[in-house]
């Protein structure tokens, strides 16, 4: 990770990248249009990871009230740095941001990475019966 360089700047952010990443290879927003994404990356608090060279290489946003609650999504590491701990790098932000905000509460959802969360202190839901939701996504499969 050393070789990274992480950037909470949004004007760092290489939009048509993102956009590419999330609406094209991201299981969870494929087909999501380039609007929506950028009102939802300018309605957030984003991240970037960068390459020696400049080249954005990884992305995550989080959606919070900066008081009480945290949701971590859009994660996303180019495939070509994939298994250099970048995951893990974004997840660490994000419990890093929200303690600096003083937010107690930090969720997300992932369908296969747990195991990079879980290097961060995300822990599955202690109560996941408390917990509701309107969906109206076609499934994801």
């Amino acid at each position: 990770m050393s070789d990274y360089r992480l950037s909470e700047d949004p004007a760092d952010l290489d939009l048509d990248r993102v956009v590419r990443w999330i609406s094209e290879d991201a299981y969870w927003a494929k087909g999501r249009t380039r609007e929506v994404i950028e009102r939802a990356f300018a309605n957030s608090f984003p991240v970037g990871l960068y390459a020696p060279g400049g080249q954005q290489v990884a992305v995550a946003r989080i959606v919070s009230d900066s008081a009480t609650f945290a949701w971590l999504c859009d994660v996303y590491v180019d495939p070509a740095h994939r298994g250099r701990g970048l995951g893990t790098v974004l997840a660490d932000w994000a419990a890093d941001w929200a303690g600096r905000q003083d937010i107690k509460r930090v969720v997300l959802s992932t369908l296969d990475a747990h195991g990079v969360y879980a290097k961060a202190g995300f822990v599955p839901l202690a109560h996941p019966e408390r917990w509701m939701e309107i969906d109206y996504r076609p499934p994801i499969g």
